[in-house]
């Protein structure tokens, strides 16, 4: 019975979206302001652009018809019921590729690339390429069950995974990610499954060793400097997550304000146009994701997974002295605040077949720059496939 693919449809209640216009209609500010830009957090007129939106104009039905017609699946796995989303190509030679996002992403960060992916054709791009499309939600993400145990960590979620594409039928596959999706698509590189062809990443998850640090070239310094403000000014998430998840849990299932803000301020942060979220995204964009952490209350179970990896030790499998050998393609966008050099990428992973520096891009790549994430998975796996 647990081996069983189960179609399922995302139906809120209104009662929920009524309770949530509630909420937003009564929404207590925060009082006081020393400063008018985002070195505290995001700033109160953008916070509140975002909360008028959403109380009065945002569409959430838009979005559940969007997500339910790609086609929703559940399964149990390890105990554990994690839902997906499966895309079959209509072309018959397809390469099914498994699509696993970060935090505070979700499914809906592939939106853009879903079709160009599946369907090249309608999308002017050479059918001969073309992928069926597996893209789990994490597990505590979203509709996703929450875990009722500790020990949901990259290497134990990479093992799920490689069970979903064989309970698929799958025999032959490859996988992408981001973010904590890099580090899960690592832990199955790692593994190395029978069917795995190959990696696509759009980050890295390694420190730089000293000897890195100091004979940085000019770029790799420029880089090291991002990645110094990154962790001393805006990793304030990671730290609360990995340590208190609990803590910020109660606000994040309480105040869907408090959870906006928390999402919010890493888009901002972190995306392609820094400091100013709606340069890279629209409102609708930011909120589906919000409302994926919001409706089904996994604000503090998606929390959990930061303290999961603390709690373990985790670190990435892609080291100098065991490097992941299996073929792997590289999008390093200008604007990750924590990219890596393509020497430094050289020395943790022995089959780099594609590498990209693009000219635009932040974090949230796929959701971002999809036309360009398009072509480097398809260059990544042209080599793969031929």
């Amino acid at each position: 019975m647990s081996e069983i693919i189960e179609h399922i449809a995302i139906a809120v209640p209104q009662q929920q979206l009524d309770d949530l216009r509630t909420r937003l209609t009564l929404v207590r500010w925060p009082d006081g302001r020393t400063v008018s830009d985002t070195s505290q957090g995001p700033t109160p007129e953008k916070l509140a652009a975002l909360v008028d939106y959403w109380r009065d104009s945002y569409d959430w039905r838009r979005v559940e018809a969007e997500l339910n017609g790609w086609g929703m699946y559940r399964t149990t796995i390890d105990g554990l019921g994690i839902d997906f989303l499966h895309i079959r190509s209509n072309e018959p030679n397809a390469t099914p590729l498994i699509m696993t996002h970060g935090w505070p992403g979700s499914v809906l960060e592939f939106r853009k690339v879903i079709g160009p992916l599946s369907d090249p054709a309608a999308y002017g791009l050479d059918p001969a390429q073309a992928f069926h499309l597996v893209i789990p939600v994490l597990p505590g993400f979203g509709f996703s069950q929450k875990p009722a145990d500790t020990g949901w960590t990259p290497p134990r979620i990479a093992k799920a995974w490689i069970t979903l594409m064989d309970r698929l039928g799958y025999e032959r596959w490859g996988a992408q990610g981001g973010d904590l999706g890099c580090a899960v698509t690592d832990e199955i590189a790692k593994l190395e499954p029978a069917g795995l062809i190959g990696t696509h990443l759009n980050f890295a998850m390694f420190p730089p060793t000293p000897d890195e640090v100091q004979n940085a070239t000019p770029d790799e310094q420029a880089a090291l400097g991002d990645a110094k403000y990154f962790w001393d000014n805006l990793s304030g998430y990671a730290k609360e997550q990995s340590t208190r998840p609990q803590t910020i849990g109660y606000s994040l299932a309480d105040s869907p304000v408090g959870q906006a803000a928390w999402i919010y301020a890493m888009f901002q942060d972190t995306c392609g146009t820094p400091g100013d979220a709606e340069g890279s995204f629209t409102l609708d964009e930011l909120l589906d994701d919000i409302m994926l952490y919001w409706l089904p209350n996994s604000g503090a179970s998606a929390a959990r997974m930061y303290w999961e990896m603390e709690q373990s030790g985790w670190s990435t499998p892609a080291t100098i002295e065991n490097p992941i050998s299996v073929p792997v393609g590289f999008t390093m966008p200008p604007k990750e605040a924590v990219r890596k050099s393509r020497r430094q990428l050289d020395r943790r992973y022995s089959n780099i077949v594609f590498f990209n520096e693009p000219a635009q891009g932040g974090h949230f790549f796929a959701l971002e720059q999809p036309d360009t994430l398009v072509a480097d998975v398809r260059a990544t796996f042209a080599f793969l496939t031929s």
